[in-house]
Parts: C-alpha cells; structure tokens; sequence
C-alpha cells in the first residue's frame, strides 16, 4: 500500500503542478507506467479501468466538442450579454442571473464547459463593464464554484457522473429522477450562500449601455435558432437511448460531431480548430489516473473505506446519506474528486444503498471547492484565469471554499434523505 500510495501521491502532485508545462494527461500516463512496472496494477487491471471509463471520457470529450461548436457561432456570449441586460443594471440581480446562467451551462454542457467557455467571456464583459477587482472576483468566485455545485442532474453533467452511472447500471431517466430535486436545492442554496459571503463586494448598479446588442455576437442567425432544436433533440435522444441501454458517449460524441459538421457546412466554424484544441488530454488523464487509483484498490485501500461505509450503511439513512457525502467530500478535497470517485464507488459496490451512490457522487461535486486541487474543473479553471493575468492563490480560493461548501453541501445531501 505504501508503494501504490507514493506513486499516487507524487503522480498527483506533478497533475497540479504542471512543471515547465508538462500537461495532466502526460503525467497520469506516465504515473500509470510507473505503477504498472512496479507491479501495483497489472495489464488485466488496464483492461478493467479502460472499460470503466471509457464511456464517460468519450462522452465528456462530445459535450465540451458541442460547447466549443457553439461558444464559435456566439451562442454562449449571447447568453452572457442576455443575462447582463435582463439585470437592467441591478449588480445583485446581474450576479444572481450570472449564477444561474453557470448552473443551466453546468448542467447542460457539463462542469468544465461551464468553467472553460463561460469565464472568458463573463471575465471579458465585466472588463467592458470597467468593474473593480473585487467584483470581478467576486463573480469569478460564484461562477467556478456553480460550475461544480450545479452539475448534479443529468448524467452528462459531470465526469463523475458518468462514471458512477456506468459502475451502478443507473439509467439516465433514473438518475435525473433522483438528482433533479437536489440540483434544484443546490443552485437555490449555492446562490443564497454566495450573495451572503460577497454581497458587500457586488455594485448596487452597473451600466449595461457599455456592452454589445446581444443579438450582434451572433454569428449565424438560422445555426443559432437551429441550435435551440438540435439541443432539444439530443437531450431527448438521451432517455430514448436510456431505453435500449445505449452508451451515453454515442449521443454526446455522436451529437456533436454531427453538430460539427452542420456548423462546418454553413463556413461559421473551423472543424479542424475544433477538433484541434478539443481537451484530449483528458482522455489520457482520465485512463492514467484511475490506473494510478486501481493501484490503490489493489493495495487495499478501498477496504477500509468499505467498513467505514458499512458502519454508516447500519447507522440509517440520514447518518449514512451524510457520512459518505462528507467522506467522499473531503477525500476529493485533498486528492481530486477524479480518484475519489472511483474508489468510493468500488467500496460502495458491495453496500449497494442507493441513497449513499447518490451521496458519493454530490460529495464529489461539490467536496473539489474546498481546494484549488480537488477537481480537474478548478485546476483547468485557475490556469484558464492565469493566463488571463488573474491570479487566485492558494489560501484565497481554499479560504473561501471551505466557508462556502460544507453549507452548501449538507443541505444538498439532507435533500437526498
């Protein structure tokens, strides 16, 4: 355990870390390497682990493909400049409609399509809007951590999902059947949360005159009212291939690489720049990690989580729905959500309790906030921001998600009981 433990903890520590630009897919690869030579995982543990995640990363690669597609044609920065017009240049109601503006991208286009293609673009209207630099963290703080709180209702909506949904057999009707209500609960909350902690930074007005018509970002006008229909479609196409036990990545890759096309066809998007910059090293991220992390089982690792589970499985429901939500909270605070995720659900597969699945996977969305490490959304989301010359420290962000989360959190797991 020793062993598998170390090459875990230094594979990790190289993923945030990034040095002289190494990318997280490139050191999960070569921390799974590292492991397999060293006898902790076998080429037999490969084959488990690639079939585990193979839907969920190809699924995950499909939405933020359609995300990209339609962040080109200008639909997102309609839908910024939308919200920020609607406010009427109320700065409160422009923050509540910024918040519920992530938590609906979040939910639809997953975490990370929310915390990569809507930041740019809200950081560069309140730049327009020439507000303070506290506001602007203020809304940047709100935005990132919707992007994970929210991500909750459908199955598509975060990688974490995808791959407990997968591991359990849970339909996609099913899951957004039990994740529906606390969604709802947890934008509510979220919201309520954040306007208490940065009300005092938030202007009472902003003038609006400044930004565009949102009607003028629109780059093609017959692909944009055509994408209100495709997206209608493709949801639908998820409970209808629900019913035949259809891979999830079939419509979400498949969908987009069909929306693609269409875009391509109209001249309005590049397929090869699309195509190009599509984050595939998460696909290696995804397949080196969890290998790195089946070590870990191996090991024995998942054994004391399953008598820590087991023992709050006999406590009753609330104690058990509470209990694996934090557990799960704060093992993917301080070693990623992504590993979390896939030893928590190897210790629950023996327990079977429904209730605490659920609970494992809204204590690994929204546990992550707690630090700037805990999820691939926040680290993608720091260095996005970074490169756009904000820079968010260490005990700053980790200050502020461990007053805004557990809140937050336990009464979204209450909402489960």
């Amino acid at each position: 355990m020793l062993l598998a433990a170390i090459i875990f903890l230094i594979t990790l520590l190289f993923v945030i870390w990034q040095p002289r630009g190494l990318q997280i897919g490139t050191t999960a690869v070569i921390g799974a390497i590292v492991a397999l030579f060293a006898g902790v995982v076998s080429l037999s543990d490969v084959g488990i682990v690639f079939d585990i995640i193979w839907d969920a990363t190809l699924a995950f690669i499909g939405i933020i493909i359609l995300s990209m597609v339609l962040d080109a044609i200008g639909f997102f920065e309609w839908a910024a400049l939308k919200m920020a017009k609607l406010s009427h240049g109320n700065g409160h109601l422009m923050f509540v409609y910024s918040i519920l503006l992530g938590a609906i991208v979040s939910a639809l286009f997953a975490n990370d399509g929310a915390a990569l293609i809507l930041t740019p673009i809200l950081l560069a209207k309140m730049n327009i809007l020439k507000l303070n630099t506290k506001t602007i963290l203020a809304f940047l703080l709100a935005g990132g951590f919707i992007s994970d709180s929210a991500s909750l209702p459908f199955v598509f909506s975060n990688l974490t999902n995808i791959v407990t949904a997968n591991y359990f057999d849970i339909g996609f009707a099913r899951f957004f059947s039990f994740m529906i209500f606390p969604f709802i609960v947890s934008v509510a909350v979220s919201m309520l949360v954040l306007w208490l902690i940065l009300r005092k930074d938030i202007p009472a007005n902003v003038n609006i005159k400044l930004l565009k018509n949102p009607a003028s970002v629109i780059k093609n006008k017959a692909l944009f009212n055509f994408s209100w229909l495709f997206l209608a479609l493709l949801l639908g196409s998820y409970f209808i291939g629900d019913a035949y036990n259809i891979p999830i990545s079939v419509f979400a890759l498949g969908g987009a690489l069909l929306f693609l096309a269409i875009a391509s066809s109209t001249k309005t998007v590049e397929p090869r720049h699309i195509i190009k910059n599509a984050p595939w090293q998460v696909v290696w991220f995804s397949l080196g990690l969890y290998i790195v992390v089946y070590g870990l089982k191996n090991a024995g690792m998942t054994d004391y989580i399953t008598e820590i589970l087991a023992y709050l499985h006999a406590q009753g429901n609330v104690i058990s729905v509470l209990g694996t939500g934090f557990l799960a909270a704060f093992l993917s605070a301080f070693m990623n959500n992504m590993p979390t995720i896939m030893v928590m659900d190897i210790a629950l597969a023996d327990i079977a309790d429904e209730a605490m699945i659920y609970a494992n996977i809204v204590g690994c969305n929204l546990g992550p906030k707690m630090t700037p490490f805990g999820s691939l959304a926040t680290l993608l989301w720091l260095h996005s921001l970074e490169k756009k010359g904000i820079k968010i420290n260490f005990w700053t962000y980790t200050k502020f998600g461990l007053i805004v989360t557990p809140p937050v959190l336990l009464v979204v797991l209450l909402s489960l009981t």
